[in-house]
């Protein structure tokens, strides 16, 4: 059994609520299984990404979690991040998708 440990980089979009979780390419998806995990080597690009993340204003809540990576399957070390990523606990709304437009209406 290999376990690893990192952050992943997890957010709700502003229109829509929905929990996303930033992956490898840079782009935020609806699945922790998706999720980059950063490494403690890291630091720089995770710090970059939240960075960026925080200039478009189209994520909120942005938090880096703490995360074990065992044989692939990654899992939150919060209880509440958990939950988040199982799935919603509330109705779904139609997801906004940001790789399609770069503009947030408020």
């Amino acid at each position: 059994m290999s376990i690893t440990r990192g952050e992943v980089l997890t957010g709700n979009e502003l229109t829509s609520g929905a929990t996303v979780y930033l992956d490898a390419r840079g782009n935020w998806v609806d699945t922790i299984a998706a999720a980059r995990v950063f490494s403690e080597e890291d630091g720089e690009a995770k710090t970059a990404a939240m960075e960026a993340t925080k200039a478009t204003g189209r994520i909120v809540s942005l938090e880096a979690e703490t995360v074990s990576v065992n044989d692939g399957e990654i899992v939150p070390d919060r209880l509440r991040e958990r939950i988040r990523a199982a799935g919603p606990t509330a109705p779904v709304f139609d997801r906004q998708h940001l790789d399609e437009d770069g503009h947030v209406s408020i």
